[in-house]
């Protein structure tokens, strides 16, 4: 008896939203995908219950907040920390090809969702142990632990996490199967739309301190904030990349620019249909064919290294120093130098200016760690990406064919098509999911505004984008609903 056969009661049980039995119309697809984004919104400001009054704790995931959503000391405290992970996990294996499963049979296509289903769960009580027994990441209320003993409390904040990881997975599949787009692209929108307004507009009291990029330029030029003179190193330092932030607006413009004019850039595959004369179409082959999607699964790995450092480093009291050393700023233990130093990404142009003092060799090799893990990763992941979702030659020539369309001038067959599609989809998968990795650590080298890193920044702009063109399309389908029964399985 194979894994399948074993493994198949459990998997096929899990609890899982139902599916519309029939066309879902678009406002109402609006309205569910809008009450959940309230809903995430409202979970993100609910504080665990055992939190000290007015601390939340350092946050594990550090910088990698912004593209893992969710908020430190909430009950979505691990975000989609836990969906991407064991989405990396089921990559990994799929690509190996250990699973066996034929996401093209329905029997197949039920144990692979339950199978994610599973390791969501087992990623969210992983990596919420940790959170709260070790590395005082969620500190314990002092009243409450005198009260009911340090043990029940942080057993109680457990339960707690477990639970918003739970919320988390259902809100995105809510989404998935009832509103518009991805619950894990829109959650990433929200938080970093959150930081990016903030980054512009958040002023704090007047003549103390200015957070956002236009209150502090008003602060500067009424005198309020205090910088150098331009015509010094430090006077440019000041007011491109420290408080007046010209460089980060220049980049967060240029990234918007960047994303948008590279999903435009596109190689299009003529198609007629077989049976119908006239009838003609493309097929679209995007420079980021993958999307920048699997960016998210490059930069969780990551974080999952520095979150395992953390831990360590807590908990391990005589840690060599080839293995990490840290100090604690802001809260937040951040590795200052051994081999999880070298694996820390660039978040920021102040951890690379300084190339230019003692330590100019371990910053470069820092960065050209970076630059590779993002490039090669994101290569990688964007080829398990196509595979896993469908959108390898064959798959793609399988829809093709059955759509009952061909490419002019070649014979109708899958594996005709699929051997025109060769030429384009493996190639421009590799360029784009690379381009997508240079783009990103560019980004975090030159600044952003809010500081939503470079990745947020490009997941933002291309989710956006892609989210508007999923809307057009479903106001076009709600228009003409015989193009609906042509082109929908609704």
């Amino acid at each position: 008896m194979g894994w399948k056969e074993t493994a198949e009661p459990v998997l096929t049980r899990m609890p899982a939203v139902a599916r519309p039995e029939g066309h879902v119309p678009f406002r109402r697809k609006l309205g569910w995908t809008a009450g959940v984004l309230v809903l995430y919104f409202f979970l993100t400001n609910v504080f665990l219950y055992g939190l000290p009054s007015g601390g939340a704790g350092s946050d594990a995931f550090g910088q990698f907040r912004t593209i893992l959503a969710g908020g430190q000391g909430t009950i979505l405290q691990l975000g989609i920390g836990p969906i991407v992970t064991a989405s990396i996990v089921l990559q990994l294996l799929g690509g190996a090809d250990l699973l066996g499963l034929d996401t093209q049979n329905p029997r197949d296509q039920a144990l692979y969702q339950g199978l994610q289903k599973l390791l969501v769960v087992v990623m969210v009580v992983l990596t919420g142990l940790p959170m709260v027994f070790a590395g005082n990441f969620l500190p314990v209320s002092p009243a409450l632990a005198q009260q009911y003993g340090v043990a029940t409390v942080k057993w109680l904040m457990f339960a707690q996490i477990f639970v918003g990881g739970l919320l988390i997975l259902f809100m995105d599949e809510v989404i998935s199967k009832w509103g518009v787009g991805s619950g894990i692209g829109l959650f990433i929108i929200a938080g970093v739309s959150q930081r990016l307004i903030g980054g512009l507009f958040a002023w704090e009291a007047l003549g103390t301190n200015y957070n956002g990029f236009f209150p502090t330029w008003v602060g500067i030029l009424t005198g309020a904030v205090q910088v150098r003179s331009p015509l010094t190193p430090g006077g440019l330092n000041d007011i491109f990349l420290q408080q007046g932030q010209i460089i980060a607006l220049f980049t967060t413009l240029a990234i918007f620019g960047i994303v948008v004019y590279a999903e435009s850039v596109r190689v299009e595959i003529p198609l007629s249909h077989a049976r119908v004369k006239g009838a003609r179409g493309r097929f679209p082959v995007k420079l980021i064919y993958a999307s920048v999607l699997p960016m998210i699964l490059v930069r969780a790995l990551q974080a999952n290294v520095q979150f395992l450092g953390r831990i360590l480093n807590s908990q391990w009291q005589g840690m060599p120093a080839w293995l990490g050393t840290y100090t604690t700023a802001g809260g937040i233990a951040e590795p200052t130098g051994g081999l999880f130093y070298y694996l820390a990404p660039i978040y920021s142009p102040q951890d690379w200016i300084p190339a230019l003092g003692p330590r100019t060799l371990d910053i470069l090799v820092r960065i050209g760690v970076d630059l590779t893990f993002m490039v090669i990763g994101g290569a990688i992941f964007a080829i398990f990406w196509v595979e896993t979702t469908d959108m390898g030659p064959e798959a793609t020539a399988r829809q093709i064919q059955n759509s009952g369309m061909q490419i002019p001038g070649f014979r109708q067959s899958p594996g005709v098509i699929e051997k025109v599609l060769e030429r384009y989809i493996p190639q421009v998968t590799v360029i784009g999911g690379a381009l997508v990795g240079l783009l990103a650590v560019g980004a975090n080298m030159l600044g952003t505004i809010g500081q939503v890193s470079g990745t947020g920044l490009l997941l933002t702009v291309s989710i956006t984008y892609k989210l508007y063109e999923e809307i057009a399309e479903e106001q076009l389908m709600e228009m003409h609903p015989m193009m609906r029964q042509m082109f929908s399985n609704d």
